[in-house]
């Protein structure tokens, strides 16, 4: 991977302002109820595919 070069009059540097005390509450109850409903399920074993055999023509 190269290094990418910012175009002339592009600023890559992206500055958000700080979150506000509701709305970081916010989100905490929003991951954390997330993770309540989720907690229960489990996810399915990956399966490895089965090569398919080659027909000579």
């Amino acid at each position: 991977m190269g290094h990418i070069k910012e175009p002339a009059g592009v600023d890559f540097v992206i500055k958000s302002e700080p979150l506000t005390d509701k709305a970081s509450q916010e989100i905490s109850a929003f991951i954390r109820n997330y993770k309540k409903g989720n907690a229960g399920k489990k996810l399915k074993p990956v399966t490895a595919v089965k090569k398919a055999k080659m027909v000579k023509a």
